[in-house]
């Protein structure tokens, strides 16, 4: 978690931790839930390790997730979780994310290579 603050931020994240503020870890089967989440609305290749944590441990401590990053918002509706964006508006409909091939066009539920042309896909909104 440490790791994704920049330098201002990763400074007072010492201060409280040094104050005596508790870092809480989210069990495996709620990291396991929001992965599986994260493949169902395709965000699984976007999510950081971090992000899927902090998303585990709202579902479990049933928070509220205040964050502006659309993947996290999109897989914490998925699961139920409240979110309310930190400086940006929030997520106005969740999304299954498809996958589209840049060389035929093909599209696909999971990212990867093109299993006709080879070619790498991205990321695309289905609507």
């Amino acid at each position: 978690m440490r790791d994704e603050l920049e330098d201002a931020s990763r400074f007072r994240f010492d201060a409280v931790v040094g104050e005596g503020m508790r870092v809480e870890t989210p069990s495996e089967e709620s990291v396991t839930a929001v992965y599986e989440a994260a493949r169902e609305t395709g965000d699984a290749s976007v999510l950081s390790d971090v992000d899927a944590r902090l998303v585990a441990l709202a579902y479990e401590e049933d928070a509220t997730l205040v964050t502006d990053d659309y993947a996290m918002q999109n897989v914490a509706s998925r699961l139920g979780v409240e979110t309310r964006g930190a400086g940006k508006d929030e997520i106005q409909e969740e999304r299954d994310w498809r996958y589209q091939c840049a060389g035929c066009g093909r599209v696909y539920d999971d990212p990867g290579r093109c299993r006709v042309c080879g070619s790498e896909t991205t990321r695309k909104n289905p609507s």
